[in-house]
């Protein structure tokens, strides 16, 4: 059992741009953060090539590099950064205990901040050839695709929204779909059978992203899956479009979440258990945020939960 006399005031779940950034600004409170790392530590940025998106970086910076920054800036200011995951939480006690393998951690506030994981194909092939010619982000990367022609997996609305808004870049787009029909809803499904930029491959399935040993993606081998027939797609970029898993799994029952399994938030970060706030824990970046998932958005949020948590400090005297 910890010691009750080394209560923490808070702890951040996850290492990403949300949860470094609440760690910057609860360090600068003098709060000493614990921030766990968790089973992705950096988030999805710490796999992204260039980020072209983040303001003040004019030429661009590596995901790892804005992770690092980030990091030596949040223990610059007291900041306290453990290689530890999850593996149990209790958020009926005061303060709330949170199992971490052996060791138990007490904490008077919380911020989740554990995000969301790109859904992947799984192929050995396309995970060597991620931030190089494989994104799971068309905002991210979509400018990299100009003048080129490009494919998209999936067939719901992330799939045709991401092909919908590649046509602004792309030459072509061939929508690569494992069904015959759709999950996408009618409005959207329309919209990107009517646009002249956009093919369509129904049936069909990547066995194997071509490129590898050049670290530049080449193409596509494909199946279709109801005649066997097995094709090549000459292609420079494939972005998938089959969704994200929201890190959230372990909340589950002791939060409110939406049938998709993201943290629902009101006012940004509170959360809450049947309807009713639970103070002491916030939630912010891509674990409760389905729509926008940028990295900025992330950082915005996750300053929004440390400065709650420094409100919710204060009220209790600390």
């Amino acid at each position: 059992m910890p010691d009750q006399n080394e209560i923490r005031d808070t702890v951040i779940l996850g290492s990403g741009c949300a949860g470094l950034t609440a760690a910057i600004y609860a360090a600068r409170s003098n709060l000493k953060p614990l921030v766990l790392e968790g089973h992705e530590p950096g988030g999805q940025l710490s796999i992204t090539t260039l980020v072209e998106n983040f303001p003040g970086w004019p030429e661009g910076v590596q995901g790892p590099e804005l992770i690092e920054n980030m990091k030596k800036q949040a223990t610059r200011f007291g900041a306290e950064l453990r290689m530890a995951h999850l593996t149990c939480v209790d958020l009926t006690k005061s303060p709330f205990e949170l199992t971490l393998g052996k060791d138990t951690v007490l904490t008077r506030s919380l911020i989740i901040a554990s995000g969301a994981s790109a859904r992947w194909l799984g192929l050995p092939s396309e995970q060597a050839l991620i931030g190089f010619g494989v994104s799971s982000c068309a905002t991210c990367d979509g400018f990299f695709a100009s003048g080129k022609e490009i494919a998209v997996i999936g067939g719901g609305d992330s799939a045709m929204e991401e092909a919908l808004f590649l046509t602004r870049f792309a030459t072509k787009v061939t929508l690569i779909n494992r069904s015959e029909s759709f999950r996408a809803s009618r409005i959207m499904l329309e919209r990107a059978q009517t646009h002249p930029q956009i093919e369509f491959l129904h049936n069909t399935i990547v066995e194997e992203c071509l490129g590898v040993e050049e670290k530049d993606l080449k193409g596509l081998k494909l199946l279709n899956r109801k005649t066997g027939e097995r094709s090549t797609l000459p292609v420079s970029f494939m972005f998938l479009g089959i969704g994200h898993e929201p890190n959230a799994t372990m909340f589950k029952g002791q939060l409110d979440l939406d049938n998709d399994g993201y943290v629902k938030t009101e006012d940004n970060v509170f959360v809450s258990i049947l309807g009713e706030r639970i103070h002491g824990v916030f939630a912010c970046g891509d674990v409760q945020d389905r729509r926008y998932r940028q990295a900025i958005t992330a950082a915005g949020t996750g300053c929004m939960a440390a400065l709650e948590v420094e409100k919710y400090l204060e009220e209790l005297g600390r």
